[in-house]
């Protein structure tokens, strides 16, 4: 793909809401070629500097909701369920005639039988099978395939004294992970790979890419009833909360679309900040810090997933200082919260062992993945540095190009310099803490 250059963020709309706009003004756009990684803050600065912790937006022309920003309120949105639905039925724009049945938003948007769209019992069944196949995932197994994976990209680089980690590593080692966690081939996973970033970038391909991802799922679920596997679509098909082949369908097209798009922000950006933050960088080396402590200062300043839809109000009340109506979209700005100057320490302040961010959401809905993730990330970042030492920037930061999205947060490109020679040995795998560490051991509790 090529990267969308970055560009000044668009103004907001002159005074003159659409209609039914949530608290009637004029919502700032969270769509357009401006909107990226980089200047999304700056928005977020805006929008609470004039509305406070909740702001009206529009996602596409007519098209409003609440942009969640609070720290507090982010919280206490994620888990109230009793006000605050996941079901995408109750939301008052459509069933208004207001969106548009082939808009792309709905290719992200619109309801599926699914543990992200469901709420209370149907949520607890559906989350407990997609839960019990995650933690059946053995970590130390984890952690050696994705050193074999991210050895055979690394040595993939060959001499290049140059290389773009984005499409060359960050891109390419998540769709290895998925494909082999799902039991298929690596051409598999990288169609499934693309065509996840497609449904997720709410453009006019989004539907067709949402229906390859179908297609691609429907195969595979078919061959693992035919011929069951030690593989994640094998035991969800198994588990006995009997998920129908529509559910299992849905909850993968979910898992997929969570695990592969973040996974790789996470990655890239964690390298970026290792290349670019030098006082981190010296604390990892000294020792203060571990990798996993510079993760999470990561997920603190620029979490993978920026805003997180949604929730749909059930009844009319206030939010943040809003008045919301029964049937309004609400988005969970995970970034600003995470920022949020009422609730959070300052970006300054070390985030070692601080893992109070809101980067995996929170409540019932809390990611089920966030441990696998981890794991994976770190692995990959250890490799990484350890095969080829001497890693700068090939460019200027201030020249890193973001994509273009309201959701998530990752580099289009990350050119990168070698100027050590690569290494060849690889040390053996740390010792693996938490839940991720043996098969089948209990999620950790959701906040």
């Amino acid at each position: 793909m090529t990267a969308t250059p970055r560009r000044p963020f668009p103004a907001e709309p002159p005074a003159g809401a659409p209609p039914r706009c949530p608290a009637g003004r004029s919502p700032a756009p969270l769509y357009g070629p401006g909107l990226d990684g980089d200047n999304l803050p700056e928005l977020y600065g805006r929008l609470r500097a004039r509305y406070g912790p909740v702001a009206p937006v529009s996602l596409a022309p007519g098209v409003s909701a609440w942009l969640v920003m609070g720290y507090r309120e982010v919280l206490r949105l994620a888990r109230d369920e009793r006000n605050f639905s996941h079901d995408p039925r109750l939301w008052n724009l459509p069933r208004e005639g207001r969106v548009p049945s082939d808009s792309p938003l709905l290719a992200f948007l619109g309801w599926r039988p699914a543990l992200m769209f469901a709420d209370g019992r149907a949520h607890r069944r559906q989350r407990s099978a997609v839960a019990d196949t995650l933690t059946g995932i053995d970590g130390r197994e984890l952690v050696r395939m994705v050193r074999n994976a991210a050895g055979r990209l690394v040595d993939s680089f060959g001499e290049a004294r140059e290389v773009d980690l984005v499409p060359h590593y960050a891109h390419r080692l998540p769709a290895l992970v998925l494909a082999r966690l799902l039991g298929t081939d690596d051409r598999t996973g990288r169609q499934l790979a693309e065509a996840v970033t497609g449904a997720a970038a709410a453009n006019a391909d989004s539907g067709n890419a949402a229906r390859r991802m179908e297609r691609v799922l429907l195969s595979l679920i078919g061959h693992r009833r035919r011929q069951p596997g030690p593989d994640a679509v094998s035991r969800l098909l198994a588990h006995p909360a009997a998920l129908t082949e529509e559910e299992v369908l849905h909850n993968l097209m979910v898992t997929a679309v969570a695990g592969y798009q973040p996974t790789k922000n996470w990655l890239a950006t964690s390298v970026r900040t290792l290349l670019t933050d030098h006082a981190l960088r010296s604390s990892l080396d000294s020792g203060l810090l571990t990798l996993d402590d510079v993760l999470e200062t990561v997920l603190w300043r620029s979490p993978p997933t920026q805003n997180l839809p949604a929730r749909y109000a059930t009844r009319d009340l206030r939010l943040g200082g809003q008045a919301v109506r029964a049937g309004d979209m609400l988005v969970l700005a995970l970034a600003a919260a995470n920022g949020d100057p009422e609730a959070v320490p300052p970006r300054d302040a070390p985030a070692a062992g601080n893992r109070g961010h809101v980067s995996f959401g929170a409540g019932p809905h809390t990611c089920p993945a966030r441990e696998q993730a981890r794991l994976i990330v770190r692995t990959a970042v250890e490799v990484l540095w350890h095969r080829r030492p001497g890693m700068e920037l090939a460019v200027p930061e201030k020249d890193l190009v973001w994509w273009t999205s309201p959701w998530t947060k990752g580099l289009a490109a990350l050119p990168v310099r070698f100027t050590a020679p690569r290494t060849v040995a690889v040390p053996a795998p740390p010792t693996l803490p938490g839940p991720a560490a043996g098969a089948r051991t209990p999620p950790p509790p959701a906040l």
